[in-house]
C-alpha cells in the first residue's frame, strides 16, 4: 500500500497588492472536508480586505456544508464591519450547477452573484 504525504490544497487564496481585495478560489467538490482551508483564507488576511471574491470557476459541487460555509464568511464580515466598512463579497464564474444550487438556496438574495 502507497500512502502519499502530499497534500494538495483545493482552496487558493490571492491578495491584491493594494491588500484592498482578497480572491479565494475553490476547486472540485466545495464541501466539509474544506471548512478549515476555507476560514483560514479569509481569517489570516490582517488587515481585513475591503473585498472578498469567491471565484468558483472551478468549483464542480457545493453541498449544504459549503452553504454553511458561505454562512460564516457573511458573518465574519459583519463582525469586521463593526470597527470599519464591512467587507463585500462577490461571487463569481458559477457554473450552472452550482449557480442553480446558489439561486434555489437564495444565496443570491445574500450574495452578489455574478
Amino acid at each position: 500500500m502507497v500512502v502519499s504525504d502530499r497534500f494538495e490544497s483545493r482552496v487558493y487564496s490571492e491578495v491584491s497588492e493594494s491588500g484592498e481585495t482578497l480572491v479565494i478560489r475553490v476547486s472540485g467538490h466545495f464541501d466539509f472536508n474544506l471548512h478549515r482551508e476555507f476560514q483560514r483564507a479569509y481569517r489570516n488576511v490582517i488587515p481585513a480586505p475591503k473585498k472578498i471574491v469567491l471565484d468558483l470557476s472551478a468549483t464542480e459541487h457545493l453541498d449544504s456544508a459549503a452553504l454553511g460555509m458561505l454562512l460564516l464568511l457573511r458573518d465574519y464580515c459583519v463582525e469586521v464591519g463593526r470597527d470599519r466598512a464591512e467587507p463585500e463579497v462577490e461571487l463569481v464564474n458559477p457554473n450552472a450547477h452550482v449557480s442553480h444550487i446558489l439561486t434555489v438556496s437564495n444565496f443570491d438574495r445574500i450574495f452578489s452573484i455574478r
